[in-house]
């Protein structure tokens, strides 16, 4: 295993062209870069090796018929806590990003939902159940204005696949 590495500015570029279309080819970001083919096709085997990218499809969230985006916003009982309730949380298949927050709650959790339903049984099965959590409040997206694919990839789980 190779030592971890920063993204210098060519791996930024080509993660930004990947970011906009993920079925880019080498010999296309390679041309837009003034880079070789060889040297897109390392530097992306190198950055996916070292799990600073992963290159995946993303539903679009505004294609998915009755889900809904769920936050979940989620205070611990004790500070000396938040770490293994975040790492608990980041356990559940079903939350599609888990992070520690500052500010209006001590985690946010993101997911998907088809229903009503499918939220309690989420939240009363598999998140205020976790040793402690003391507190979990959720907001619905209802409507969405703006969806960037780049930034789908938080709330990607196996109810949007």
């Amino acid at each position: 295993m190779s030592l971890r590495t920063e993204l210098d500015e060519l791996d930024r570029g080509i993660v930004e062209l990947l970011a906009l279309d993920a079925r880019n080819s080498n010999r296309r970001i390679a041309a837009e870069l003034g880079v070789t083919e060889g040297t897109v096709r390392a530097r992306i085997k190198r950055m996916q090796e070292q799990g600073q990218i992963r290159i995946t499809a993303i539903s679009n969230i505004n294609k998915l018929r009755a889900a809904s985006l769920v936050y979940i916003w989620i205070d611990v009982a004790r500070s000396d806590q938040l770490r293994s309730v975040a790492q608990a949380l980041a356990a559940v298949p079903e939350l599609g990003f888990v992070g520690v927050m500052a500010g209006r709650a001590d985690i946010l959790a993101i997911t998907m939902v088809q229903d009503s339903a499918e939220l309690v049984e989420l939240l009363q099965s598999k998140v205020t159940p976790v040793a402690g959590v003391r507190e979990v409040r959720s907001s619905l997206g209802v409507r969405f204005v703006k969806h960037d694919y780049r930034i789908s990839r938080i709330v990607g789980s196996g109810h949007n696949a």
